[in-house]
């Protein structure tokens, strides 16, 4: 900040707005989460790049993209108003008076595990807050919590979890273990492999779909494959599980998936399961839930995990 500047006169709106702005990286859309006009914010922003002698943002096609220093200030700007928050924020939240905004990031198959029994909560209680769900194109989500570009990331998350484990009251991360799904091999009801046990001849054989939220064909399978000296064709490779399911109803490839996650292939009665092969080892999929440890006291937030967990059955 320049020496100019009187730290004691600058309006705190102003960072506020600058939060706002470097979360979404759109002018329209952070403006409508702090209830204001876009011509509002392009005038604080003005302010403030007055004030610290930046531009801090530049726009493009595609909405707003941050200078160095904007990049440099935002974390510091961001665990301050968030501390603040904490400070003042109220002790308690009433979810049929209180309002809030909560971003979650999870798949097609998580979402349509949870969300069914999250809403009908949020009818049945009245509730005012609303909810956005974004698609889930990681296995390690860490960047988007420690970045405030998510409330609660749900999914498998091996590197992360292990990560947590390891860095132990250090973590600046949360965990909460929601639920756990076998891995069966899925095909049309009336597949040449549908009946019987399922060789690993005959697995290897067959054509495969693999679901990839990164897009990268091989995975956890293809591992356990290589250890026994064997391998599989990969067709194709898809990041939804909905398109997964569509694709085997109608085809000759198969497909691994967790058993729970059926319902999201929207065809499970066209399809059917079958044990992989016993020499396959393969764990069971742990479906976590992940947050920010700035969140941990947060009375809206600590009211959105416990329906998360309300929904998948658990004690809040």
């Amino acid at each position: 900040m320049p020496a100019s500047v009187n730290f004691r006169h600058l309006d705190l709106n102003l960072l506020r707005v600058f939060d706002a702005v470097m979360h979404e990286r759109n002018l329209t859309r952070a403006a409508q989460n702090l209830a204001l006009s876009q011509s509002a914010v392009s005038h604080a922003l003005k302010r403030l790049r007055t004030l610290l002698g930046d531009e801090l943002l530049t726009r493009t096609a595609f909405g707003v993209v941050p200078t160095p220093k904007a990049d440099a200030l935002w974390p510091s700007v961001r665990d301050a108003l968030a501390q603040l928050e904490r400070a003042i924020a109220p002790a308690t939240y009433d979810p049929q008076v209180d309002t809030a905004n909560l971003l979650l990031v999870m798949s097609d198959a998580t979402a349509v595990t949870l969300l069914p029994p999250v809403v009908a909560r949020l009818e049945q209680m009245q509730a005012q807050a609303n909810l956005q769900v974004l698609p889930l194109t990681t296995r390690d989500p860490r960047k988007l919590l420690e970045n405030n570009e998510t409330d609660l990331a749900i999914g498998y998350f091996p590197a992360a979890v292990m990560a947590i484990l390891r860095q132990g009251l250090d973590s600046p991360l949360r965990r909460e273990r929601l639920y756990e799904s076998e891995y069966h091999c899925v095909m049309r009801e009336d597949h040449p492999l549908a009946q019987g046990e399922m060789t690993l001849d005959g697995f290897c054989e067959a054509l495969h779909l693999s679901v990839s939220l990164s897009g990268r064909a091989h995975g956890p399978i293809d591992a356990s494959l290589a250890a026994l000296g064997r391998q599989r064709r990969v067709m194709l490779t898809v990041n939804q599980f909905f398109t997964a399911g569509q694709i085997v109803a109608h085809s000759d490839l198969l497909t691994v998936l967790p058993t729970s996650f059926m319902r999201a292939t929207g065809h499970q009665e066209r399809l059917v399961t079958r044990p992989l092969p016993a020499e396959l080892q393969m764990s069971g999929l742990q479906v976590e839930m992940l947050w920010h440890s700035r969140h941990d006291d947060q009375p809206a937030h600590r009211w959105l995990r416990g329906l998360i967990l309300e929904a998948c059955g658990r004690p809040c």
